[in-house]
């Protein structure tokens, strides 16, 4: 076997053994396993209240953390019981977000972004500041087209990769104090702790 092919499987194994884990907590899992998109008559307005609020209220640097609709959405949410299933970090300048998913760090236009969430918080993290956000923001930038690290979803932490609310913490790293104990993996329903709540969409009603 090809030696260079070894860390791959590696990934694609502890990956595995986090769906099932998932899988099985989805089971006794509080949050609602999936989330039904309603219609556009219903979306489309809601959609277009969101995109204001984040763009008059939201700055570059912040976080978008949403309960979105996709099939590892679900798993996410099952799996750490929280609504939450996925984060990006806003560039307000450009009008668009950067996260990281299984393709990897990308950009996404804020519209795209905002259209596949079920709900929606803007997060001011506790170490933004009007300088700082801009420095922040740069190093999301910096590491687009870095893969995804399929296995700090399991604890263990992979050099210049990132899942999702791993790159929205990264950004802030140099910031962050021993006494703010952030985890290792975090949660994306947990990036609320380190931050101020601007905006909540609320969840589309059944």
């Amino acid at each position: 076997m090809d030696r260079h092919a070894l860390p791959l499987l590696g990934q694609l194994r502890a990956l595995a053994i986090a769906l099932c884990i998932a899988a099985t907590a989805a089971g006794c899992a509080a949050t609602r396993f999936e989330e039904a998109r309603p219609g556009a008559d219903v979306r489309t307005p809601r959609d277009a209240e969101t995109l204001a609020r984040v763009r008059e209220l939201g700055r570059d640097g912040d976080w978008l953390v949403i309960r979105g609709y996709h099939v590892s959405d679900n798993l996410v949410a099952a799996f750490t019981n929280k609504p939450f299933s996925h984060a990006a970090v806003l560039d307000l300048e450009r009008d668009q977000v950067i996260e990281a998913e299984s393709p990897g760090v990308h950009v996404t236009p804020l519209a795209e972004f905002v259209a596949k969430s079920h709900r929606l918080l803007l997060v001011r993290p506790i170490w933004s500041n009007a300088s700082n956000a801009r420095v922040a923001l740069q190093m999301a930038r910096d590491v687009v087209g870095k893969r995804y690290d399929f296995l700090g979803l399991v604890g263990m932490d992979v050099p210049d990769a990132y899942y999702c609310s791993e790159l929205a913490i990264a950004i802030y790293r140099p910031l962050i104090r021993p006494s703010d104990k952030v985890p290792r993996p975090v949660e994306p329903g947990q990036l609320h702790f380190w931050g101020r709540i601007l905006y909540d969409t609320g969840a589309f009603p059944d």
